[in-house]
């Protein structure tokens, strides 16, 4: 016999259930929105209960021009943002005030938090760029000293020259011989990676040789570990439900099983590099005559981590996170404000021309090798390549986590554990901040009357982040950077192939296009 009034019962408790699930959410939604609303900071493109979801996914494509859209539209250059469900809250800004409090005034408040760490704790660890507290004190302070040795400066200043002189001029000239398009990212991706493994391990991977690129190879394995890492990381971090590449993860399935198998390629790598090195400690005479002409990771084995570490394999591990970082920092980076860089100059030939003057005006060089003293006299070219990363930073967004509730100069309120972002792509193109040319390619603007070049208050332009973060290896990067295109262009002309659209057509919407994006579909005509 079936009990009617049980039955009865179970529906309506299962209907009532299903009405105040969806109506919990709303109200949880609203709560949120009247705790948290200021009448200074807007949430555009919100809804309840999925937040701005269905505006990153239309402009996932677009991500970071959609952010900027939203921002300059804003009075303060700061929104609110709310990811689905309600799970996390933060503020998204461009505002060169709310940047100086954010990375220097109120430091201590806004640190790296969960938010980025459980996505890149596989490829960085503890590393410099993913701790805070005593490990991000540590680091900062070995690095520190080091970058700033003479013997450093030296050892990288020639491992770029003869990376340049030895690898990229000779197979650009090949490439212009056989008069074939290049892919010139993927070229300078493997020119940097080479010179970045130099630099930090002593050692070359060799990436950027005829045999690989010429014949078609496959990458060396650490290459192609690393290109997966970073590009699956950068996945994780654009993911509008995270929940997705977790459960992969969990299953070791797809995209997350292949993360798993680079990042057992990078720990490899370097575990035996260190291991190498360590015997290599071990026969020499005298460490201190060693370090003249050594590699990053040597320094940092005879500095005062024997100290601090007394367990060899604890500092094995902290030594392979702390080199993994610099090599994320020196590889990407540098290679995608080159391309950046090289693609711009060929949409504007009057600046090409100038910075062929400037080359030119510097006595006769052996295939365009510049001296250190000789690449600070190049102005117009160091005001052309801060040009580009103010228009194209190689780190577009930054984001903190914020330790206690705060108020923001511009009136913004964030609250504890908040993401506090800051983007220095919309800034780049904010009139407020750089005039109504602001989209426009103008390198004039880092120069003062006399043609010296004039470098930006920082929290304007923090393309190399700014406060006790600021980039360590700034300077290096310039000179990397300034060698690597003064080479170029002194024995090349450059010309993207981009499908028929301009460099300065591209320049404004709907044009602009996301770096990857745009890059993945340009082939480049080098000819003498």
């Amino acid at each position: 016999m079936v009990d009617i009034n049980s039955s009865a019962s179970s529906s309506l408790f299962t209907l009532s259930l299903c009405l105040f699930i969806p109506l919990f959410f709303v109200i949880f939604h609203f709560l949120s929105i009247s705790r948290s609303r200021s009448k200074s900071t807007p949430c555009p493109q919100s809804y309840p209960i999925i937040g701005n979801l269905p505006g990153l996914l239309r402009n996932s494509h677009r991500f970071h021009d959609w952010v900027a859209d939203m921002l300059s539209q804003t009075p303060s250059s700061t929104i609110q943002v709310r990811t689905f469900l309600g799970l996390s809250h933060g503020i998204c800004t461009a505002n060169p005030t709310n940047v100086d409090y954010l990375l220097h005034s109120n430091f201590p408040n806004y640190i790296k938090g969960s938010r980025f760490r459980h996505v890149l704790t596989e490829l960085l660890g503890d590393g410099i760029f993913n701790v805070n507290g005593h490990l991000w004190t540590l680091q900062r302070k070995l690095a520190s000293h080091e970058f700033n040795t003479k013997s450093l400066k030296h050892f990288i200043s020639e491992a770029v020259r003869s990376e340049i002189s030895d690898r990229l001029i000779p197979y650009l000239s090949a490439a212009c011989d056989e008069n074939r398009v290049i892919e010139l990212q993927d070229i300078l991706q493997r020119f940097t990676f080479d010179n970045i493994c130099h630099v930090v391990f002593g050692v070359n991977p060799a990436c950027l040789t005829s045999d690989n690129i010429y014949q078609n190879l496959p990458s060396s394995d650490i290459f192609k570990a690393f290109d997966d890492a970073v590009d699956i990381s950068l996945s994780r971090v654009l993911s509008p439900l995270p929940l997705i590449w977790e459960m992969k993860r969990f299953f070791n399935m797809g995209s997350e099983r292949r993360y798993k198998e680079a990042i057992k390629v990078i720990n490899h790598y370097a575990m035996e590099i260190i291991r190498s090195k360590e015997q290599e400690q071990e026969q020499a005479e005298d460490s201190e005559e060693t370090l003249k002409d050594q590699d990053l990771l040597s320094r940092f084995m005879f500095s005062s981590l024997n100290v601090a570490f007394q367990d060899e394999e604890h500092k094995r591990k902290f030594l392979r996170d702390i080199v993994i970082s610099f090599i994320l920092a020196g590889r990407d980076t540098t290679s995608t404000a080159l391309t950046w860089f090289f693609w711009l100059i060929s949409g504007h030939p009057r600046c090409a021309r100038l910075i062929q003057t400037e080359l030119a005006s510097v006595p006769e060089k052996d295939r365009g090798i510049f001296s250190y003293e000789e690449l600070k006299k190049l102005h117009y070219l160091h005001a052309a390549l801060t040009e580009s990363m103010r228009l194209f930073p190689p780190v577009p967004i930054n984001s903190k986590a914020t330790v206690h509730d705060d108020v923001l100069p511009d009136g913004t309120r964030v609250r504890k554990g908040w993401f506090s972002d800051y983007s220095a792509y919309a800034m780049g193109r904010m009139e407020k901040v750089w005039g109504d040319n602001c989209r426009e390619f103008i390198p004039e603007r880092w120069l003062d009357n006399n043609g010296a070049f004039q470098p930006s208050d920082q929290f304007r332009f923090p393309v190399f982040h700014s406060g006790p973060r600021i980039c360590l290896g700034k300077d290096m990067a310039y000179v990397q950077m300034k060698s690597i295109a003064a080479a170029v262009m002194y024995e090349f002309d450059i010309v993207a192939v981009d499908g028929g659209a301009s460099a300065e057509k591209m320049m404004n919407p709907p044009y602009m296009l996301s770096p990857d994006v745009l890059i993945d579909d340009m082939g480049w005509a080098i000819a003498l």
